[in-house]
């Protein structure tokens, strides 16, 4: 058409479909995106593959494109198998075991820790500022801590 390699619309129609995941996300038009991709690959190895061949094989692309996304990619995510999103949604409980030293000496049951930066709020034994505790439990946002003892 028009002069261009058949191939080559198929990876402006991969690209076209990627884009409008980035406009209205869900996944779908990833994987329907990734087949047109697929069959700019296969036109290009196999530049006789008729019209009605590569869009019965694009519909059966697409179809197990989806499919995969539905049957193992999704349940993986939605399972939080995933080390990198596990990590970034539970920081605070990367941190049991961990020892840091107060800011803010804790009065009452609640204090401030010194976390990298930052501080975070401690629940704890009172304890005066500059004391060191570790990390022995995490309740949102709050650091469960206990008194290190000195060498």
């Amino acid at each position: 058409m028009w002069g261009v390699p058949l191939h080559y619309w198929w990876w402006v129609l991969a690209l076209l479909l990627i884009a409008g995941e980035v406009l209205a996300p869900g996944f779908f038009l990833l994987w329907i995106g990734i087949a047109a991709a697929v069959m700019g690959i296969v036109t290009w190895v196999l530049p006789g593959f008729g019209v009605l061949a590569q869009a019965v094989m694009f519909v059966i692309l697409a179809f197990a494109a989806c499919a995969l996304y539905w049957k193992f990619i999704r349940q993986r995510l939605s399972r939080g198998d995933d080390p990198v999103a596990a990590t970034l949604s539970r920081r605070g409980e990367q941190m049991i075991g961990q020892r840091y030293v107060l800011v803010e000496a804790i009065v009452n049951g609640r204090g401030k820790a010194r976390v990298g930066d930052g501080q975070w709020l401690v629940a704890g034994p009172d304890l005066p500022v500059g004391a060191e505790v570790e990390v022995v439990g995490v309740e949102g946002a709050l650091l469960k801590v206990r008194a290190v003892m000195p060498r």
